[in-house]
């Protein structure tokens, strides 16, 4: 029993570290900046198909990259609760299908991530403009490179997340 809480928080604690490099490469990229953004790190949302590990790995992560890289405290907060809500979502309708695992997260954060950007940042623009630009960047994080990276994911890797 101990063993496996000792996994289970391994497996968090390296999702979340690698969600906060992944965030950081994006940064030094320039692909978390403009009108459409695109954080690599959201890939990782596919990984509680594999592990429930990945639900507080992935919502740790996001934490402490917006904390990290300088996003304000609302965004902090409501950016994390977010991507834990698109976990737990795609943890659940895995069990349905994989190939709608990505779905959860691509809304969740477009449902929220547009009044952070709109609210607590004071952007010019309106809501719906802030929500088509966060859906295209997430289908494009978590859809398209998501789905890539559980195609990609060799079967003993995966075992290995179980």
């Amino acid at each position: 029993m101990k063993r496996q809480k000792t996994q289970f928080i391994t497996k968090a604690a390296l999702i979340a570290a690698l969600y906060v490099v992944l965030t950081g490469v994006s940064a030094m990229l320039n692909l978390d900046r403009g009108v459409i953004q695109l954080r690599l790190s959201e890939a990782l949302t596919i990984l509680p198909l594999f592990t429930p590990a990945a639900i507080p790995g992935l919502f740790i992560g996001c934490a402490l990259s917006n904390f990290l890289y300088g996003a304000l405290p609302l965004d902090v907060l409501f950016g994390s609760i977010a991507t834990l809500i698109g976990a737990f979502g795609t943890y659940y309708i895995g069990r349905v299908s994989k190939y709608l695992a990505p779905i959860p997260p691509i809304l969740a954060n477009t449902v929220i991530v547009p009044l952070v950007l709109k609210y607590v940042y004071c952007f010019e623009g309106g809501v719906p403009f802030f929500a088509l630009t966060v859906f295209i960047g997430e289908m494009l994080s978590c859809g398209v490179l998501g789905l890539l990276l559980m195609n990609a994911m060799p079967k003993h890797l995966r075992e290995q997340l179980k």
